[in-house]
């Protein structure tokens, strides 16, 4: 299915700290990151548990618009030891628009 069909294009509400909240308006894969991330909570995701392509780069561009998000750095054992990125929402966000308070 193309993801323009599954993933289009939706305005998020996002409050970082005292700021005033921003709206956003995500789609696509940055869409799906996005709200894996929401579900995840203080869990976050690692590309490992919800395997994606390309999360460096989904995280870099929420990060443009002004979506916190932490990474946190883990180790990794196995036949192919080594470490990845956990990412966790620092950022309040919710789906769609939200009248400032």
């Amino acid at each position: 299915m193309h993801t323009a069909k599954q993933w289009p294009a939706q305005a998020f509400t996002v409050q970082n700290g005292t700021e005033e909240p921003a709206v956003i308006i995500v789609k696509g894969r940055d869409r799906w990151a996005l709200e894996c991330l929401m579900h995840a909570g203080s869990t976050g995701c690692t590309p490992i548990d919800h395997p994606g392509p390309r999360w460096s780069a989904y995280v870099f561009k929420l990060r443009q618009q002004g979506v916190c998000i932490e990474t946190v750095h883990e180790n990794h054992d196995g036949p192919f030891p080594g470490h990845h990125a956990r990412y966790v929402l620092q950022s309040s966000v919710s789906l769609g628009r939200r009248a400032a308070a």
